[in-house]
């Protein structure tokens, strides 16, 4: 089922493909395809599942800048560019998870994935949960989707960037907090986020 809803997408577009259409090519009936996704929005966050995990684990286990290794600077710059390059090579998948129902983006559990270790790299500044959230929101996929053909990719990434070193500066003028729970090293090191919430 997951490999004719990626063919059927990849060939027509997300939005302008049916679950019917979907169930037909897998051979199964729709009630099926329901049942074991919900809709097209549950499809998405399956097919999605393998690719974020691969980010995941770049993230937790990976070299640096994206790997633990680097400052904590260079790891929320190295994050930002690499979930930019997730995000348009999947835009429209991501977009219909995050959007199908109002929040869901916020229960997906890779966004707290996500929060948590943007979170942690920006330990030092106030409240960096809030922190983590605000820069999130710029990568949200239906925000980048609006601003692509206005901006285009170049000036969204440049803008990205720049967000994440004001960011890290704040960071750096702040007043020093001990690391939370679930870091691996201090804070100047850039630690890995212990675990994974589950998708």
């Amino acid at each position: 089922m997951l490999d004719a809803a990626a063919r059927l997408f990849a060939e027509h577009g997300v939005a302008a493909v049916s679950m019917d259409q979907i169930a037909a090519a897998a051979g199964v009936g729709k009630g099926t395809l329901f049942r074991r996704f919900g809709d097209k929005a549950g499809l998405a966050v399956a097919l999605l599942d393998t690719r974020e995990q691969m980010l995941q684990e770049a993230v937790l286990h990976g070299p640096p800048p994206l790997g633990p290794g680097a400052a904590s600077s260079e790891r929320l710059t190295a994050f930002v560019g690499a979930y930019l390059d997730y995000l348009l090579e999947h835009l429209d998948l991501v977009r219909i998870s995050e959007t199908a129902t109002p929040g869901a983006r916020y229960r997906i559990g890779a966004y707290r994935f996500w929060h948590r270790h943007v979170a942690i790299l920006l330990d030092g500044v106030p409240d960096p949960d809030h922190a983590a959230h605000t820069l999130l929101a710029a990568l949200a996929a239906d925000h980048v989707a609006a601003l692509l053909a206005e901006l285009g990719e170049s000036r969204i990434r440049t803008g990205l960037h720049r967000l994440a070193e004001n960011y890290s500066e704040w960071r750096r003028r702040s007043p020093e907090s001990p690391s939370p729970p679930g870091v691996l090293g201090s804070s100047s090191g850039g630690g890995a986020v212990v675990g994974r919430p589950s998708a």
